[in-house]
């Protein structure tokens, strides 16, 4: 009986690891899909993820997680960059190559932290919104 329960356990934490793989290797895969890190405002945690930006909408999935609805939705319209700066002391979560920007958007202040590659296409992105939006 110990055994049996022993399997079905470790068939469980496969199946799942199998999931999240593939649940990963398909937010990667699409067109404008980066990693980020997210830093809520007051938070002192920083969370990975997968943003995907495109059209009028940035789509942020948390990265250690099986949901498949994203866990962030930020309007361009609404989004303002607000300050750039280099990761940290406080930041130990974060590679140290990478780039914070402060956003303001009408839930309060966040931060998004990605590569300076990343950046420069996120800037230009937030940028080319269309007049009067």
């Amino acid at each position: 009986m110990t055994t049996v329960l022993l399997v079905l356990l470790g068939v469980l934490v496969v199946v799942l690891a199998v999931a999240f793989l593939i649940r990963r290797r398909f937010l990667l895969s699409g067109l404008g899909a980066v990693t980020m890190w997210l830093r809520p405002a007051g938070s002192p945690r920083w969370s990975v993820g997968v943003a995907w930006y495109g059209g009028d909408m940035l789509l942020w999935y948390r990265g250690l997680s099986l949901a498949v609805r994203p866990h962030e939705r930020l309007s361009r319209a609404e989004l303002r960059v607000g300050s750039r700066r280099s990761a940290g002391r406080d930041d130990l979560a974060l590679p140290s190559d990478v780039v914070v920007l402060a956003i303001a958007t009408p839930e309060g202040t966040r931060e998004l932290a990605m590569d300076g590659s990343t950046v420069t296409g996120f800037l230009s992105w937030v940028e080319s919104a269309p007049p009067g939006s």
